[in-house]
């Protein structure tokens, strides 16, 4: 009995080994292979996008009005402490509701939240920051696209937002870091495969933007972009 459960815990050993040893060889190899690789369409009616990161998670940025979307029509950029409307930019970040609203520090993180966020078993959230200007930085970068793509973006994003019977996002109440964001509800859930930056990224692909094939982290986002010139592209 003892040599049977002895042989079964070796072999549930080996399982795992191989698991991780896939997982983190996809990790660091899958996010240098790149896809759309010519995503900059050539166009006069470019929107200026923004790809934002804190070091571990990725934002998608987009300008809070233009002629294709207002975005204070679907989100309140005034239902944040500061209760400032008047801004430019809204910065989206999809990930773990747990991760968000329990964990404000790696010192927070509990077990039960990372158990739950990598094995399916949390729920999400739509992470939105108000910003009045940008800056292109080594964490903040600027893409230009076409309408046509902004559109796909738009919709990816919309998309992932948790809506009431109205068709409403549904605000979670008192929930923020800062005093120009806000948190709601979303849809999916956030696991091994499919993280917060997995999401942004999935976000670009959407948009015909260039993309890793998969990327659990920021880095192989940004890697694709740090060499990039972000000026208007010319029309044929």
């Amino acid at each position: 009995m003892f040599r049977k459960a002895s042989l079964l815990l070796l072999r549930l050993a080996f399982y795992l080994f191989g698991f991780v040893a896939l997982y983190l060889l996809a990790v660091f190899t899958l996010p240098y292979i790149s896809v759309n690789d010519n995503g900059d369409v050539s166009t006069d009616d470019g929107v200026e996008i923004y790809i934002l990161t804190n070091g571990v998670h990725t934002d998608l940025v987009l300008p809070m009005s233009n002629p294709f979307k207002t975005w204070s029509q679907f989100i309140d950029p005034s239902a944040t402490k500061e209760g400032d409307g008047d801004v430019q930019y809204a910065a989206f970040g999809w990930g773990d509701k747990g991760f968000y609203l329990d964990t404000p520090t790696w010192a927070d993180l509990k077990f039960s939240t990372a158990f739950k966020a990598m094995f399916f078993l949390s729920t999400s959230a739509m992470h939105v920051t108000y910003y009045k200007e940008l800056k292109e930085s080594e964490s903040c970068k600027r893409i230009i696209i076409s309408m046509a793509h902004y559109r796909k973006l738009v919709t990816y994003i919309e998309n992932s937002f948790s809506k009431d019977s109205s068709g409403r996002p549904e605000l979670l109440q008192n929930a923020a870091y800062g005093s120009n964001d806000s948190f709601y509800d979303a849809r999916g859930t956030y696991n091994l495969f499919f993280t917060c930056n997995t999401w942004a990224n999935e976000g670009l692909k959407s948009a015909g933007q260039k993309a890793c094939l998969w990327t659990a982290r920021q880095e192989g986002i940004f890697d694709l972009y740090r060499s990039m010139p972000a000026e208007l592209p010319q029309s044929k």
